[in-house]
C-alpha cells in the first residue's frame, strides 16, 4: 500500500526541513509551499472510486491545515466515474504553511499551531472504514506539512471495520485566517 510521490527525495527533504524548523518556532508568520502528489490507494477494507478517493483526500488535506484552495483530482482510473476499483488514484495539488523566521521578499502569512484530531466522524465524512486511507495519508502526505506533537494510536484491521480505530492527533502550522483566493 504505497503511493507514488513526485520527486520523492526532494519532497521528503523539504518536508523534513519544514518540520524541523517548525519545532523551533512559536506562532508567527510563514510562507506557502506548493506540493504536488500522486496518491495511490489499495484498500483492503474499503475500496474507492478515483473521484471518491479525491473527495476524501481533499477533506483530509483541509483538516490537516492545507490552504483552502487545495485540489484533489481523480487520477487515471481503470473504471468509469464513480465505480470502486482496487487501485484508485488521485492527484493532489496543495499548499502548506511553513514557519519562516527569515525576512522574506515574498508574501508572508500569519500562522499558528492548530490542534488537529482525526478520528471516526472527525471530520464527519471520515468513517472507521477509512482507517487504511487515514493511515496511508499519515505516512505519505502528512510529512509534507509542518507538524509537531504527533500522537498516533490508529489501528487498522484489514478486511473488517471491527477492531479498527482511527485516533490521530497532531499540531499543524496553518494560517490564522484562510485568505480568499480568486
Amino acid at each position: 500500500m504505497r503511493g507514488a510521490i513526485v520527486g520523492s527525495a526532494a519532497v521528503a527533504a523539504v518536508a523534513a526541513a519544514g518540520t524541523a524548523a517548525a519545532d523551533q518556532l512559536p506562532s508567527g508568520s510563514g510562507t506557502w509551499q506548493k506540493h504536488e502528489y500522486s496518491f495511490v490507494s489499495m484498500g483492503f477494507t474499503s475500496t474507492y472510486s478515483c473521484d471518491g478517493l479525491a473527495d476524501k483526500l481533499k477533506i483530509l488535506l483541509l483538516a490537516a491545515g492545507a490552504r483552502a484552495d487545495a485540489k484533489a483530482y481523480p487520477g487515471a482510473c481503470p473504471s468509469d466515474f464513480g465505480r470502486p476499483v482496487k487501485l484508485a488514484r488521485a492527484d493532489l495539488v496543495f499548499y502548506t504553511l511553513v514557519p519562516d523566521p527569515r525576512a522574506a521578499d515574498g508574501p508572508r502569512t500569519d500562522g499558528a499551531w492548530h490542534t488537529v484530531v482525526l478520528s471516526s466522524r472527525s471530520p464527519r465524512e471520515i468513517k472507521v472504514g477509512d482507517c487504511e486511507l487515514v493511515d496511508q495519508f499519515r505516512t505519505q502526505v502528512l510529512p509534507l506539512f509542518a507538524t509537531r506533537n504527533l500522537v498516533d494510536r490508529t489501528t487498522c484491521v484489514p478486511h473488517q471495520d471491527s477492531g479498527s480505530v482511527i485516533d490521530l492527533k497532531f499540531e499543524s502550522f496553518a494560517a490564522v485566517a484562510q485568505p480568499k483566493r480568486p
